[in-house]
């Protein structure tokens, strides 16, 4: 029996995706991505939202966000989701170039890097 066989092909599309050495954290993020419990594509999204985007520990403290168990620097949480949401792709045979298309639903800027919309907005 050939290797290739034990294999689930969502993991495999994983490996091949992210096959170089350097890639190894974003293959295993994908990966994930295939093994979530979630039986729809939205219930995916949700899982690499809340794997790799940090989010405060404790209610209404902003500073908490820093102690919370998460990628980290907002360039590695986008790539972190990135990985994630390709897995979900192989999951549900969804198109590269719809998966290419979505964004995480949670931001990557801790409580205290977000302004509110209404400070932008000139009076």
């Amino acid at each position: 029996m050939n290797i290739q066989q034990w294999t689930p092909p969502c993991n495999k599309h994983c490996t091949n995706k992210f096959s170089s050495l350097t890639q190894i954290p974003w293959r295993v993020f994908c990966k994930k991505a295939c093994n979530a419990d979630g039986d729809t594509l939205e219930e995916c999204l949700e899982q690499c939202d809340e794997m790799c985007y940090k989010s405060a520990v404790l209610k209404d403290q902003q500073w908490s966000v820093y102690i919370d168990r998460a990628p980290g620097s907002a360039s590695y949480s986008e790539d972190c989701h990135r990985a994630c949401v390709a897995g979900c792709g192989f999951k549900f045979d969804i198109p590269s170039e719809e998966v290419d298309k979505i964004r995480p639903s949670k931001s990557s800027k801790s409580p205290a890097e977000q302004e509110p919309a209404d400070k932008n907005k000139s009076t």
